[in-house]
């Protein structure tokens, strides 16, 4: 009989309903209704400009959630992406797992602009969204599963920032995109139950590595 071959998210045990990304697609979408008001100041409120990260680092977070308002392709294609690839990875590693791959992918992404693009004001929830096409990746390469397609999509996606007059902030996308496999990496390692410990304490060694780089960055542009 020929070999049949399974899901390789289904090594982990996770949560059958998804509301993590439901709620996070809820709350884009209500802030983009929020940011289409007239003389709405949503966007500047939330938008992360680089030089004021010493007094306002929040919004290395905060910019997740505001869209270009001019675009509806911009809140749409993200959106969507979280819509196909959150169930699916949510369901695998559950609620409070998936959350913080998703944020800290994000932040990932904003530590990126800091770096490589310091005066590129950014927004959008691109780089949490490569965060999770990075974990994505990193479990379907462990567990045997057919990465080609996966792999088609992220290298189209970060050419594209490359190409002129496209706005496309590749830097929030390798970030979060690199982020997001350091996650997924942890995950795999520490999947037992008796591993807790170790999995909060090496993701929170993400989290603080992604921190030094930040800080280190805006001494460097002082």
């Amino acid at each position: 009989m020929p070999r049949i071959r399974r899901n390789p998210l289904a090594r982990f045990r996770g949560s059958d309903q998804p509301w993590v990304t439901w709620a996070l697609i809820a709350l884009c979408l209500f802030i983009y209704v929020l940011q289409i008001l007239p003389g709405s100041p949503v966007t500047t409120a939330l938008v992360y400009y680089p030089p004021f990260t010493v007094i306002e680092p929040w919004r290395m977070i905060t910019s997740l959630f505001v869209h270009d308002q001019g675009s509806l392709l911009h809140i749409g294609l993200n959106m969507l992406s979280l819509f196909i690839f959150g169930p699916l990875l949510e369901k695998a590693v559950g609620h409070w797992k998936f959350l913080a791959l998703y944020l800290i992918s994000g932040f990932g992404g904003s530590v990126a602009v800091l770096v490589l693009a310091p005066t590129t004001p950014v927004l959008g929830a691109s780089g949490a969204i490569f965060g999770l096409l990075g974990a994505f990746f990193v479990i379907q390469r462990k567990f045997g599963g057919n990465t080609t397609g996966l792999m088609i999509i992220i290298g189209l996606n970060l050419v594209a920032g490359f190409v002129p007059g496209t706005n496309i902030a590749w830097q929030a996308h390798l970030g979060g995109l690199i982020a997001g496999a350091a996650i997924a990496l942890v995950y795999l390692r520490t999947r037992r139950r008796d591993q807790l410990k170790t999995r909060v304490l090496l993701v929170s060694a993400v989290f603080v590595v992604l921190v030094i780089i930040a800080i280190v960055r805006i001494l460097t542009l002082l």
